[in-house]
């Protein structure tokens, strides 16, 4: 009897690895772990959150293997991936401190390789479903344990780093650490809610259920960063739906005076900053930024074009961040600015390599959004408008869900936009000498 269940046992693993099921929880597991990761952190540790990272990439190598006569490969991956955590991985040789460097390019590819795995075992609309089951559940959570806290035990729950401030109507973090993290996972919530509503995958009442908890999440996180992103996330909307509208004869001609003024409105702004950050009344924020940002600057220039090397999170006691940790007199876990915090860690080459990375998924995300008529397509593209737009007073994009989230629209925006898959194409086309 136990000859015939071995052989059976064998071959029902690779079966379970194949099921649709088995994807389907493998990515809703891997968007709750990446976006609950700060309270995973304050609940279990660092040692608890690498160890169900661990247990994640090898059941995706396990689903990958079981998959692999499905899976089509050619172009997919985006080699400005591979380049930036390649040149973030090379900095270990010349940094300082060589085990933080290993131990956060193998966090780093860790989620780039969880990431890449869901693009390609995933839908674009079942990413879409996943991302948005995910944070109607976190959300939720995040309002009842501020309830709890600020309403019946009117007690802060530190660990969580909640204070209960929901009575004085906020601002809240929930579980997400930060009122900045809250605003930038109610953005992205809100965008995928919409695109769900707009390919009924959920029914008026969830969509109507899910809207008020994303607003409401938006609304009590009292973040100034995100309300800053909320303007440009409108302005993309709208120009990407009047590019959807247009004829496709007018359409390049929109794209290049859209793309003029969106070049002419930036420069406007960092010009005009000062005056636009009164208006705001928001200064204190930015100036507490500016002022990290002023030390960042300083020591860039030690090491202008490899940087000092990757850390991802900030560690205290090693230089540079124990520098500005000492000039500031209090302690940070990023740079608050993406471009700045890759600047300083990998140097010039690292921001080459990040922005082109940032650059090529944006533009063929963009592309597909404003060619294709599935409403899907536009996730990608209003997400990475919120990302990108983020990254200039928080560094989301280089951890955790914002990473996550940059990787997986890289490479869904890869597999329609690819050079690599074009030319594939235009071999297929040749015709081909008979064999002898």
């Amino acid at each position: 009897m136990s000859d015939r269940r071995g052989p059976r046992a064998v071959r029902e693993v690779p079966e379970a690895f194949q099921s649709p099921h088995a994807a389907a929880a493998f990515s809703l597991i891997t968007f709750g772990l990446a976006f609950a990761t700060p309270a995973i952190r304050s609940i279990i540790g660092w040692p608890g959150l690498i160890g169900a990272l661990v247990v994640l990439v090898v059941l995706g190598i396990g689903i990958l293997i079981a998959r692999r006569d499905a899976i089509e490969w050619h172009g997919l991956l985006p080699i400005s991936i591979l380049i930036f955590i390649g040149w973030c991985g090379l900095s270990a040789f010349w940094t300082e401190y060589q085990w933080v460097t290993a131990s956060s390019v193998l966090y780093q590819a860790a989620f780039a390789f969880l990431g890449i795995t869901i693009v390609l075992t995933r839908d674009l609309i079942q990413i879409v479903r996943s991302v948005g089951t995910v944070l109607r559940f976190l959300l939720v959570v995040s309002f009842g344990v501020e309830i709890l806290s600020g309403l019946i035990l009117d007690v802060p729950f530190r660990f969580l780093g909640v204070d209960g401030a929901l009575a004085l109507g906020g601002p809240i973090q929930g579980i997400f650490g930060t009122r900045n993290m809250l605003g930038f996972v109610a953005l992205i919530a809100i965008v995928t809610f919409v695109i769900e509503w707009r390919t009924r995958s959920i029914t008026r009442g969830l969509f109507i259920f899910s809207a008020i908890l994303g607003g409401a999440a938006l609304l009590f996180s009292g973040s100034p960063v995100t309300w800053l992103v909320v303007t440009v996330l409108l302005f993309a909307t709208l120009a990407l739906y009047g590019l959807r509208k247009a004829k496709p004869d007018v359409r390049l001609r929109l794209q290049w005076a859209l793309l003029g003024l969106t070049v002419v409105g930036a420069v406007a702004t960092y010009f005009a900053r000062v005056r636009v950050i009164n208006l705001l009344n928001v200064g204190s924020e930015f100036e507490y930024r500016y002022s990290l940002w002023i030390q960042m600057w300083q020591l860039i220039p030690v090491h202008p074009l490899e940087g000092w090397g990757w850390a991802g999170f900030w560690r205290t006691g090693i230089p540079p961040f124990a520098n500005i940790d000492f000039a500031l007199s209090q302690g940070h876990s990023t740079g608050l600015n993406a471009f700045l915090d890759v600047y300083l860690q990998v140097g010039l080459v690292g921001l080459l390599a990040f922005v082109a990375l940032i650059g090529l998924a944006f533009v063929r995300s963009w592309l597909l959004a404003s060619n294709r008529r599935v409403v899907t397509y536009t996730w990608p593209a209003l997400v990475l408008v919120v990302v990108i737009a983020t990254s200039a007073a928080e560094s989301f994009a280089l951890l955790d869900a914002g990473w996550l989230l940059l990787v997986v629209c890289a490479a869904n925006a890869s597999q329609g936009q690819s050079w690599r898959r074009r030319l594939r194409s235009k071999e297929a086309l040749v015709p081909q000498p008979p064999l002898e």
